[in-house]
């Protein structure tokens, strides 16, 4: 079979040597804006999302409980857990860093545009994932940010939960239900051009992973983290990502969910946003200097979950179209 390298992760790996060569462009001191592009760019994401949000769906989903108690369990509960399992091995505060990474990793919701694609390649239940996907951004909001209040003061970083919120009602609250009031108007129009908004979207997320690695290249913040350490973080995304989709998968099965059920709760509950990530890294780290570090495990993350979730829904949907 024939792997195809998803574009996003490359254009990730570009924006990072950018960052690499010419950190001066999202340097405290340049002139060039980014933060406040960012700012205006992180609103209008969460503008369109709540445009693409449908409400017919959601309220048609709430009816399979089961499926999505299992899938935000398994989101904001299973995954940190996991995480914490590792909390009593950290030694220094070079590891509480990268402990920190994992666990704002392990915090964050699930991501919608490629859950529902994968399920749908798997030919498992399209409606649930579509509703535990975008239901999921909407519990982030809220339960990524108290997750992490109970640990980043350890790692001596500002944080104001009043301002937290305020950011993440100003930025990101407020666009989606303004998005969901217009949907009458603009929805039509936003799912016309969802292909155009995508491709926004991971515009201004490029721009946070280039604003969030050159500042921690000029502050030489990389230089602590050593090949053997980018190889653990490696190691440690993928064992993981694996825990977690075996454990879905196993409860799935103990709750007798079909077949269906079972491919939507192992993907969608495994699934973690890169979205929300570099969004929510913005509001909760603010200019942090140790931001670049933050962001790598999710990063990995999301080039990892891409490449397996795909070759397993492929393996999966063809499975289906042999038994039918």
């Amino acid at each position: 079979m024939k792997l195809k390298i998803d574009k996003f992760v490359l254009c990730i790996i570009g924006t990072i040597l950018i960052a690499y060569f010419f950190p001066q462009w999202g340097a405290q001191e340049s002139k060039i804006p980014i933060d406040t592009i960012s700012a205006i760019g992180i609103s209008l994401i969460f503008f369109f999302y709540g445009l693409k949000l449908n409400p017919t769906q959601l309220k048609a989903g709430l009816k399979n409980w089961k499926l999505h108690l299992l899938v935000q369990s398994a989101t904001f509960l299973m995954f940190p857990l996991l995480v914490l399992l590792f909390r009593p091995l950290i030694q220094n505060e070079e590891q509480e860093t990268i402990w920190l990474a994992f666990f704002f990793l392990a915090a964050l919701p699930s991501t919608v545009s490629s859950s529902v694609v994968m399920v749908s390649m798997a030919k498992g239940n399209i409606p649930a994932a579509i509703f535990n996907a975008s239901i999921s951004g909407i519990i982030g909001i809220a339960i990524t940010p108290l997750w992490m209040g109970l640990f980043v003061n350890d790692a001596q970083t500002d944080f104001d939960f009043t301002d937290i919120y305020l950011k993440l009602i100003v930025q990101i609250i407020l666009p989606v239900v303004l998005g969901l009031l217009l949907q009458r108007f603009l929805g039509k129009f936003a799912h016309k051009h969802s292909s155009k908004l995508t491709l926004f979207d991971k515009s201004i997320i490029l721009l946070i992973i280039y604003k969030s690695f050159a500042e921690s290249f000029n502050e030489h913040i990389f230089t602590a983290v050593s090949l053997l350490d980018l190889g653990a973080i490696f190691i440690g995304v993928i064992v993981l990502f694996g825990i977690a989709f075996l454990l879905t998968g196993f409860i799935s099965r103990k709750l007798k969910l079909n077949n269906e059920d079972q491919i939507t709760a192992q993907f969608c509950g495994t699934k973690k946003s890169l979205v929300h990530g570099t969004v929510f890294s913005k509001i909760l780290f603010g200019n942090m200097a140790s931001i670049g570090i933050i962001l790598l495990p999710i990063m990995l993350f999301h080039a990892t979950q891409i490449l397996i979730i795909s070759i397993i829904a492929s393996k999966k949907g063809r499975e289906k179209v042999l038994e039918s």
